[in-house]
């Protein structure tokens, strides 16, 4: 067998190690994609660009920013915006005050 061949069925055995929860945790990064499509984020939620600048802590202006291609979100800010995508109530509670 090819060493390309070997190369992916190693990456896909500890693919499925991972996703089952056998395999350490400790040798993997987190991905952050380069580009995230903030307005589609906050479409999706249904908000207004002050509505969600205001629930998760932009100001209004970066936000226009992003949207508008003039600015992209840095590292953390994206993996922010990834979380408010993919769990925004947990992050809506997390905020809250009390």
């Amino acid at each position: 067998m090819s060493r390309a061949a070997d190369s992916i069925r190693q990456g896909l055995t500890e693919a499925i190690e991972y996703a089952k929860g056998r395999a350490p945790r400790s040798g993997y990064r987190v991905h952050v994609p380069e580009d995230i499509d903030v307005k589609a984020i906050r479409t999706k939620l249904g908000l207004s660009q002050q509505a969600f600048a205001a629930r998760f802590g932009f100001s209004v202006n970066t936000l226009r920013h992003w949207e508008h291609g003039a600015r992209q979100p840095e590292g953390p800010t994206r993996a922010y915006l990834i979380v408010i995508d993919r769990a925004p109530d947990a992050v809506r509670r997390a905020l809250q005050r009390g």
